[in-house]
């Protein structure tokens, strides 16, 4: 049996993907956590042969950054990055911490399983595309990779001096991307748009 481990803050979803491995006859849960700073001691203190990593994990724990931990340490552990954020740089971070597979979270769990059985067998699955979200009148793949740095500043309560600071641009300019931004999704104001970001999932202040 394939040992795994489950690092998933949520319980619902912890629950479901708990319920399609039962369903499984290949794969058992070894251990679960709700932190993804937690899943490096855990790979130490258990036999591990596949991680089910989520990206926003409780204490706002990065686990594509406790992935790239893993894998400098537990190179043989397989690592599938399983996550309902919809942010475009996601894939590229998952690729660079050497997470050996990506699957966004769907209803089916006999995707998910398919995925496992993909890894486990040695192949690297990724989407080909990132799933749209809309932002009001905009499309997520619409934003830049500029102003999505402005955004994630944004959701964490930085003013545009702070910002500039951050990124090393004018607040000139900071106040140019968001007034961009807000005409592109057709928000009256920045609270409305960030509100907005939040509840799809889209950005995780602080992550």
């Amino acid at each position: 049996m394939v040992r795994v481990l489950l690092v998933e803050d949520k319980k619902m979803s912890r629950d479901c993907i708990i319920g399609y491995m039962k369903d499984s006859d290949r794969y058992e849960l070894a251990v679960q956590t709700a932190s993804a700073g937690m899943a490096e001691l855990l790979c130490m203190q258990n036999q591990i042969d596949l991680i089910l990593m989520d990206v926003c994990t409780a204490n706002r724990e990065d686990g594509i950054e406790a992935t790239a931990r893993i894998k400098r340490h537990f190179p043989e552990i397989k690592v599938i990055i399983v996550t309902s954020m919809t942010t475009m740089d996601l894939i590229d971070r998952a690729r660079l911490a050497g997470a050996d597979s990506f699957w966004y979270k769907e209803i089916e769990g006999t995707e998910l399983l398919d995925v496992m059985d993909r890894t486990m067998d040695g192949e690297t699955i990724y989407p080909d595309t990132t799933p749209i979200v809309h932002i009001g009148n905009m499309a997520s793949t619409e934003i830049s990779d500029r102003e999505l740095d402005v955004l994630r500043l944004m959701a964490q309560g930085y003013i545009d001096r702070e910002i500039a600071q951050n990124l090393y641009i004018s607040v000139s300019a900071v106040r140019y991307h968001i007034t961009q931004l807000l005409q592109k999704t057709g928000y009256e104001n920045r609270v409305k748009l960030i509100a907005d970001l939040i509840n799809q999932d889209f950005i995780i202040p602080g992550l």
